[in-house]
């Protein structure tokens, strides 16, 4: 009963372990943040990432350790104190070696390495603020809250084993994304109510057969699908070809990952063999980032009424993305055929889309004419 008392007592004591712990939390943010601001310069000799996954497994037991104790029946507050101490200090010592880690990484790498180093702060943050918390409310839930976010510090260490260890690694997995987004995208719009598509331009490849049917042709078997009432016969026509072109959109990201990849490959393993190539493949990955946010802002204007002005601005910076990528594809060298096949079957489409959305304004105008 002394005991108990006791803990009691320090618990009401206006909280001197929330300002205790506050001069902590305040450390590793200062910390965090030199650390996210930018990777360290050149020069340096650069700590291996496995260094890093050993001292997230030493993150990891210390959060064991401070579950059982602030969940259990509690010490007096010095041993409590002593326990943030000694997490506070591992926590630390773990972001200067994820500092160490980012020696020469360009901003995809930088970036995948803050957002995991992000996660084992921010649930650390959270236990020991909900057991602190819990402790000087005097909570009844103290014993079966605080287990389960100790877990979420075990499953932020666990994923540092999946974070890229290079440069190219984490710029193909940032493509891999793209792609992924890309094809969301494609599965959405393929979902518009603009009739069975199946025959269509908007399922054919850039390198299936070459769609040649005239736009008044197109108007003579328009008569034939099963159309939305929403939209027109000419705005269907628009939204197969955009269809289309983020189809096309995904065959040129996948095919610059494969080109990437067989560059890589040809490369081989060694240390640094590859560090030339990091600059025109994070601006590669920029513009395959920017195509596919054009490709949805094309989705997205498909909808009636549909804006001409707006996508023709559209397919303009569409066809600026494609001639960056075709220089930066150009910069890196090896076998880019298929790459270059890629694109080219994209800017086809651009180019009959294109002259779709002139056909449509130029009917638009010679309607108003006719009214006058």
């Amino acid at each position: 009963m002394p005991k108990k008392g006791g803990a009691t007592k320090k618990a009401a004591g206006g909280g001197e372990l929330s300002r205790f712990l506050e001069t902590h939390l305040q450390t590793i943010n200062d910390t965090f943040q030199m650390m996210a601001e930018a990777a360290p310069g050149g020069g340096l000799e650069r700590t291996e990432w496995s260094e890093v996954v050993k001292i997230g497994d030493q993150v990891s037991r210390q959060a064991t350790v401070a579950g059982m104790l602030w969940s259990g029946d509690l010490p007096d507050v010095e041993t409590l104190k002593e326990n943030v101490v000694a997490y506070f200090n591992i926590l630390q010592g773990f972001l200067l070696v994820c500092h160490g880690s980012m020696v020469g990484a360009g901003p995809t790498l930088h970036k995948s390495i803050c957002s995991a180093a992000k996660n084992v702060v921010e649930s650390s943050f959270s236990l020991f603020k909900q057991a602190v918390a819990a402790y000087e409310s005097r909570s009844p839930d103290r014993k079966t809250a605080i287990p389960p976010v100790t877990g979420t510090v075990w499953e932020a260490c666990l994923a540092l084993k999946k974070v890229p260890t290079n440069n190219c690694t984490a710029i193909g997995r940032a493509m891999t994304q793209i792609g992924v987004y890309l094809k969301d995208i494609l599965r959405e719009m393929k979902e518009l109510p603009i009739g069975d598509s199946s025959d269509s331009t908007a399922e054919k490849s850039s390198n299936g057969a070459v769609d040649t049917t005239s736009c008044s042709d197109r108007d003579e078997m328009s008569s034939d699908l099963e159309l939305d009432d929403d939209f027109t016969e000419e705005e269907v026509a628009v939204a197969k070809l955009v269809v289309t072109v983020a189809s096309d959109s995904l065959a040129v990201v996948k095919e610059v990952i494969r080109f990437i990849t067989g560059l890589l490959k040809s490369s081989g393993n060694q240390s640094g063999a590859n560090e030339d190539k990091v600059e025109p493949m994070e601006k590669l990955l920029i513009y395959c980032r920017e195509i596919a946010d054009q490709v949805n802002d094309l989705g997205a204007s498909v909808y009636p009424p549909q804006d001409n002005s707006q996508m023709k601005l559209t397919v303009k910076r569409l066809y600026d993305g494609i001639n960056g990528m075709r220089k930066e594809i150009g910069h890196l060298g090896g076998s880019p055929a298929s790459a270059f096949a890629a694109i080219e079957g994209l800017e086809k489409w651009l180019g009959s889309l294109e002259a779709e959305l002139a056909d449509d304004v130029a009917n638009e105008m010679e309607n108003l004419k006719i009214r006058h």
